[in-house]
């Protein structure tokens, strides 16, 4: 569904993304790990198109992403963001059906709503949480709201920025399992950045760790532990000793 050939990034004397080669199939799930600094943000900003690249090919399906008609791009993702990133002026279910209420895929706005409490109900919300605004929510509320709005539109591919960041460990665990259920329903290909084993262990089908611009190891989850490899072996054991440098 998606190939990153041979991608590189550089702000200015800053190169953060080295020649990056990644092949993420249809209908799996990619988890990308590595340290903080590492680009993975930058790589997610990559191929949706909010920067640039300064080298190399981006393929959507096996479309080049420069050619493509960005609505209709877009329209293929949907996106939970590390912080939540919801509008304290909507309410919880105008949150939900944002991209449903205008552009593309505007929908009338009784269905737009019908649509929200239906996702809000799969999140494990109940329908009187679509009335409320997001200051009224909890951390792990809010998460869920983010959840929902990016599953709305039933989009082929979602991304995951850091999915249980701030989240207490309990929680942690509903969100993942609620990413893995869902993603499973809905036969999406998933792309997951963070450093949270946990959720690595839960979401991935396959595992890619970025380090140092480059794709330093990938493979299924069940050679996570048995890579040969010595930096993803100090990464995902959180060892101070090992190739990876503790200060950066």
């Amino acid at each position: 569904m998606i190939e990153l050939r041979d991608i590189h990034k550089n702000f200015g004397s800053n190169r953060v993304l080295r020649g990056v080669n990644l092949t993420i199939p249809k209908a799996e799930s990619m988890v990308i790990i590595g340290g903080s600094g590492t680009g993975k943000s930058v790589l997610l900003k990559c191929i949706l198109g909010l920067v640039q690249p300064t080298s190399g090919t981006i393929l959507l399906d096996g479309q080049d992403v420069k050619t493509a008609e960005r609505d209709a791009f877009l329209a293929r993702f949907g996106m939970l963001f590390q912080g939540g990133a919801l509008f304290d002026s909507l309410s919880v279910w105008q949150n939900v059906t944002f991209r449903l209420l205008r552009g593309s895929l505007k929908r009338p706005k009784a269905e737009a709503k019908e649509i929200a409490v239906e996702k809000l109900r799969r999140v494990g919300l109940s329908p009187d949480v679509a009335e409320l605004y997001p200051a009224e929510l909890s951390g792990g509320m809010q998460k869920r709201v983010g959840l929902a709005r990016a599953i709305a539109a039933e989009p082929e591919i979602i991304f995951f920025d850091e999915p249980t960041t701030g989240l207490d460990p309990i929680m942690a665990g509903v969100i993942n399992e609620l990413i893995r259920e869902i993603v499973t329903e809905m036969g999406a290909t998933a792309m997951t950045i963070t450093h949270d084993m946990s959720s690595v262990r839960a979401i991935a089908d396959k595992v890619a760790m970025l380090h140092d611009g480059i794709i330093q190891w990938t493979g299924p989850i069940s050679q996570l532990d048995d890579s040969g490899d010595p930096y993803l072996d100090q990464f995902i054991h959180g060892r101070a000793e090992g190739p990876i440098a503790a200060v950066r």
